[in-house]
């Protein structure tokens, strides 16, 4: 027997106003897969993230991730259930006016009863894990690179060893070294740690590199979901335009080329 997918998500509707995000949405994430989230701008692809995460209620449908039903749940329960995930925002959002270790050991502080030097092994131990050197620790956010703050934040949402991770434009901002360098972390951590991995991105390259499905949000809902091999047999003119586009083509090209 298939097992049940961890992230489970039915009937979903989110409505602002007279504005109408998504409709009666469906979405399954399975365990140990990196999913890929993609849609025109405005599709609401990070409204639906945040739906999933907690930080946006929707106006209808179910949200269950590890078995929890997220709304008919006690506090205690979904509490529990968060601590098995981290979440990456775009650009890191960490706390300016903390170091990054201190931003790393955020969670520690608020969720466990450690100490605080166990805190800050653990804290380097994941600085070591996206390949930050220890001398980051005690910097600010506003000391690194575009690059080095999105490992910072990747470090902060795996401090608390989850199942699960979300991650928002991962690579947005940074140039194509360091996103291929993000691409390559990703699944070196996804292999050593066993994570199962949603993913908002516009960028091609990553969803060729690391995602094992691509879903499609079109038309208020999960338009397709599929490999990116299947999606291009999907006739559909925006899924067309985006994976058989100049940029498109330009990133197929480079995965066989890696291949040969």
């Amino acid at each position: 027997m298939d097992a049940p997918p961890l992230v489970s998500l039915r009937g979903i509707c989110n409505r602002f106003g007279d504005q109408v995000v998504h409709e009666h949405l469906d979405l399954d994430i399975c365990g140990g897969e990196i999913l890929g989230l993609i849609g025109a701008s405005g599709s609401g692809k990070s409204v639906l993230l945040r739906t999933i995460i907690g930080l946006n209620r929707q106006t209808e449908g179910s949200v269950r991730v590890m078995g929890t039903d997220m709304d008919a749940a006690g506090k205690k329960d979904r509490d529990r259930t968060r601590r098995r995930w981290g979440v990456l925002f775009q650009g890191g959002a960490l706390f300016s006016s903390l170091t990054v270790g201190e931003n790393i050991a955020f969670p520690l502080r608020e969720f466990t009863a450690i100490s605080e030097s166990l805190r800050r092994d653990v804290a380097m131990l994941k600085l070591s894990f996206v390949g930050l050197p220890a001398s980051v620790y005690k910097k600010f956010p506003s000391e690194l690179s575009g690059g080095m703050r999105k490992r910072a934040g990747l470090a902060r949402a795996l401090v608390l060893d989850p199942d699960l991770l979300f991650l928002d434009e991962p690579t947005a901002g940074l140039d194509p070294l360091a996103a291929e360098a993000f691409d390559r972390l990703l699944l070196e951590l996804k292999k050593n740690l066993a994570l199962t991995v949603c993913m908002v991105t516009h960028d091609l390259d990553s969803l060729y590199t690391v995602c094992d499905r691509v879903a499609v949000l079109a038309e208020k809902r999960i338009y397709a979901l599929d490999t990116i091999d299947g999606l291009l047999q999907v006739d559909y003119p925006w899924i067309q335009e985006y994976f058989r586009g100049p940029r498109g083509r330009a990133a197929a090209d480079s995965r066989r080329g890696g291949a040969d």
